[in-house]
């Protein structure tokens, strides 16, 4: 049985929502951030940059048991491990690497920047880092709401990818982003339809602090 390590954040909800979408049998282990405990030299072990989610598979290639770190790493895996929510056809994989690295890379580290500055003393600092990663946060949202119009999903016809899960992990957050879906339709549709499914809202509803 897979172990998921991680916290209740959009990082770690990916990972719970692609094992739900999945079918595979996990237990997790609450890696407590709020507290350091991603600094326990156990987690290191395994997770050497310090950062949730973390896996360990005792059941990896061969048998043998693999440890993965990486959110977007981790979904890869998983999608080899089952033949799941990853085209084997190389033409159709190339969009779901595309806006899983455009999630790993933007979508993310900017409303992650947004979450950090909300949270400081008011004042010009606090007020500069809002502006400059809420801006850019904005703009990423408007590229996902052209790349959705007219598709029901972002990188795949007929069912959802990783990319989804990876994305919806961030999207799940856009209110704390500051960025209402009401000039955003297709987002907001595509969120609807995603937070519908019987395996991602399991992959919400499943304790993870």
């Amino acid at each position: 049985m897979i172990e998921l390590w991680t916290w209740d954040t959009p990082n770690g909800r990916k990972i719970s929502v692609a094992l739900e979408e999945m079918g595979l049998p996990y237990t997790v282990h609450a890696v407590n951030i709020g507290k350091g405990e991603q600094f326990n030299p156990e987690f290191l072990s395994f997770s050497p940059n310090n950062r949730i989610p973390a896996i360990r598979d005792p059941e990896g290639p061969d048998g043998k048991p693999i440890t993965v770190f990486e959110s977007g790493a981790i979904l890869l895996y998983l999608a080899e491990k089952t033949g799941k929510f990853l085209p084997r056809d190389l033409r159709a994989r190339i969009p779901v690497l595309e806006w899983l690295m455009w999630q790993m890379g933007g979508f993310g580290p900017m409303p992650g920047q947004v979450h950090h500055f909300l949270m400081q003393p008011e004042g010009p600092a606090r007020d500069y880092g809002v502006k400059r990663y809420g801006d850019e946060t904005k703009r990423l949202y408007g590229v996902l709401d052209r790349r959705l119009a007219g598709r029901d999903f972002v990188a795949t016809d007929g069912a959802p990818s990783v990319a989804d899960f990876a994305i919806l992990g961030w999207a799940w957050r856009h209110e704390r982003h500051l960025v209402p879906f009401d000039d955003l339709p297709n987002v907001a549709a595509w969120y609807e339809r995603m937070m519908a499914r019987p395996a991602v809202q399991r992959g919400f509803a499943v304790k993870l602090n």
